[in-house]
């Protein structure tokens, strides 16, 4: 069975993501439908990629994935189909797919959307999710090669991601994102991490406070206190234990992180 995997801005209180899955069962009745989520921050193309390149290659080779973060709809930016590491993607061309598009796994290609045959007969300006991008994700899970979808593409638009610093005497990071338990997922990998403390400690600041040494789990964090651990993306994050460290560091999005070998500041 044919599996296609959403991921949208679109919320859950109106019918936009079930308009999409109805058309998508129009031309692929088939399918089984995946909601990575549908909460992205309205117009947050990096939050989407984000949470995308969390999660994709976890998915069996063969699924679809339908990205729809979309600030420029109705615009002249174009619509992408791409195969990467055995799955395939259909999203805006605005830097939606940037996690994808730079993993190492796999061949890819890229195609731009374009053949009416596999799109609405009438494209609405204000939604192409329904009329362009869900019925080119059903006809792919229906069996549709890539190419068939339009002419392939030598570029395509990448969002300029922040890379974490080696400045000799500390690592310099940032936070990308906060996720719902308030907690503060960095651009620092675990690579990265390794490497510049080795098999010492490190000493941890966001912003303007420094925290708590590493941890391995969340039940490791004393309660109301911040603590930095790697999480599930294998990127560090900054925690509080049964609380928000969005709150309690008073951090979001660009805040600075900064790491130095076990030692004070």
């Amino acid at each position: 069975m044919p599996v296609i995997a959403l991921l949208t801005d679109f919320g859950t209180a109106d019918h936009y993501v079930g308009a999409m899955k109805g058309v998508m069962l129009g031309i692929c009745p088939g399918a089984t439908f995946v909601d990575i989520t549908h909460e992205i921050p309205p117009q947050d193309v990096l939050g989407g990629a984000l949470q995308l390149g969390a999660c994709w290659q976890y998915f069996p080779a063969g699924t679809v994935f339908l990205a729809v973060v979309d600030p420029g709809v109705g615009s002249a930016r174009r619509a992408i189909a791409v195969e990467a590491d055995g799955r395939r993607f259909v999203a805006p061309d605005n830097g939606l797919l940037t996690m994808v598009l730079r993993a190492p796994e796999g061949g890819q290609a890229h195609f731009e959307i374009s053949n009416p045959r596999y799109a609405a007969p009438l494209v609405s300006r204000t939604f192409e999710g329904r009329d362009r991008f869900a019925p080119a994700a059903a006809w792919l899970a229906a069996g549709v090669e890539l190419a068939a979808l339009g002419a392939p593409l030598s570029d395509w638009v990448r969002l300029d991601i922040p890379e974490p610093r080696d400045l000799g005497d500390r690592l310099e990071g940032e936070v990308l994102a906060v996720d719902r338990f308030g907690n503060l997922i960095t651009n620092i990998g675990r690579g990265e991490l390794e490497r510049f403390i080795g098999a010492g400690g490190a000493d941890v600041q966001v912003g303007g406070t420094r925290v708590g040494p590493l941890v391995e789990t969340y039940a490791e964090i004393p309660s109301g206190e911040a603590r930095p651990l790697l999480g599930s993306s294998d990127r560090l994050e900054l925690s509080v234990n049964r609380g928000s460290a969005a709150e309690r560091l008073s951090a979001g999005r660009s805040t600075r992180v900064a790491i130095r070998r076990a030692g004070p500041f």
